[in-house]
C-alpha cells in the first residue's frame, strides 16, 4: 500500500509533464528558432542571434497586417464592452422582455461555426450594399466575441447585492448616477477582464475575417496566404513575439476575472 501511495503521486506528475510537453512543445520549436539561423532545413546552434528580430522590423507587409489586427481588435472590444454591458444590465433588469430570444440571439454567432458566421456576415453585407473594408471586419468580429463579453458582465452583475441599486435610488441616485458610482465601480474588473479576453479572439479569428474583409488584411489571414509559399525567418521572431503577448494577456485576464477574496487568501498565504 505504501508503494502505491509513493507510486501514485510521480505517475501523476509523470503523465502531467508528457501532456504539458506535447501540447507546449511545438510552441518552443519557433521561439528557439527565433534566435538561430536556420539554413536549408537545419539550424546553426553554434552562434546565436537576433536578425530574425531585426528583419521583422523591415518587413513592411507583415507590420501593415498586424496594425490592421490591433486596430480590428481594439474596436471590436470597445464595441463589444459596450453593447456587452448593455445587453447585460437590460437583461438584469426587473422589466426586460424578451430575455430568451436575447440570449440565443447574442449566444448563436459564437456557437456556429465560424464559416457559418462569415457567410450570413457577406451575406448581409452584399444585400445591403454595405462595401467589404476594416469596417465589416470590425464587425463581424464584434458579433463573434459579443457573448463571451456579454455572459462575463452579467455574471458579475447578478452577483452584485440588489440592495446597492435599491439604496442608491433611495438616497436619490438618478439611473445614470447609479450606474456610474454604483455599478460600474463593481462591473469595472469583469469589463477589463472581458476586454482582454475578446481581444484575443479577435486577434486570432480568422474565418470569418476571409470571408467580410476588403483589401487589407488582419495578421491571420497574412499568415494564412504565406503558408503557400513558406515562412521568413522573421516570422518565427513574430511568433515568439505574439506567444509573449498573449501569456501577458491571458496572466492580466486572469488577475481581473479572478474573484477579489481569492486574490487575497492567495496574498495572505
Amino acid at each position: 500500500m505504501r508503494f502505491a501511495d509513493r507510486a501514485a503521486p510521480a505517475l501523476l506528475i509523470t503523465l502531467t509533464l508528457f501532456v504539458f510537453v506535447l501540447l507546449y512543445g511545438p510552441l518552443m520549436v519557433p521561439i528557439v528558432s527565433s534566435f538561430f539561423t536556420v539554413s536549408h532545413g537545419a539550424v546553426d546552434w553554434s552562434q546565436p542571434t537576433t536578425s530574425a528580430y531585426v528583419a521583422l522590423t523591415q518587413n513592411d507587409s507583415v507590420l501593415s497586417a498586424l496594425w490592421t489586427t490591433l486596430i480590428v481588435g481594439a474596436g471590436a472590444v470597445v464595441l463589444s464592452v459596450a453593447l456587452g454591458t448593455g445587453l447585460a444590465l437590460y437583461y438584469a433588469s426587473p422589466h426586460a422582455k424578451g430575455r430568451n430570444f436575447l440570449q440565443f440571439i447574442i449566444f448563436l454567432p459564437f456557437l456556429m461555426p465560424p464559416i457559418i458566421t462569415g457567410l450570413a456576415l457577406l451575406i448581409f453585407f452584399r444585400q445591403v450594399e454595405f462595401e467589404r473594408s476594416l469596417l465589416t471586419i470590425i464587425i463581424g468580429h464584434t458579433v463573434f466575441v459579443l457573448a463571451l463579453v456579454y455572459r462575463t458582465i452579467l455574471t458579475r452583475l447578478q452577483s452584485l447585492s440588489g440592495s446597492l441599486v435599491e439604496a442608491s435610488y433611495d438616497l436619490g441616485a438618478s439611473s445614470w448616477q447609479t450606474f456610474r458610482l454604483i455599478l460600474l465601480p463593481n462591473l469595472s474588473s469583469a469589463m477589463v477582464g472581458a476586454a482582454i479576453l475578446a481581444f484575443a479572439l479577435s486577434f486570432d479569428e480568422t474565418m470569418i475575417t476571409l470571408l467580410v474583409t476588403g483589401t487589407q488584411s488582419t495578421l491571420p489571414v497574412r499568415l494564412w496566404a504565406m503558408m503557400r509559399l513558406g515562412f521568413t525567418p522573421d516570422i518565427n521572431a513574430l511568433v515568439a513575439l505574439v506567444l509573449l503577448f498573449t501569456t501577458v494577456l491571458c496572466l492580466v485576464a486572469v488577475r481581473y476575472l479572478m474573484p477579489a477574496s481569492a486574490i487575497s487568501g492567495s496574498d495572505d498565504n
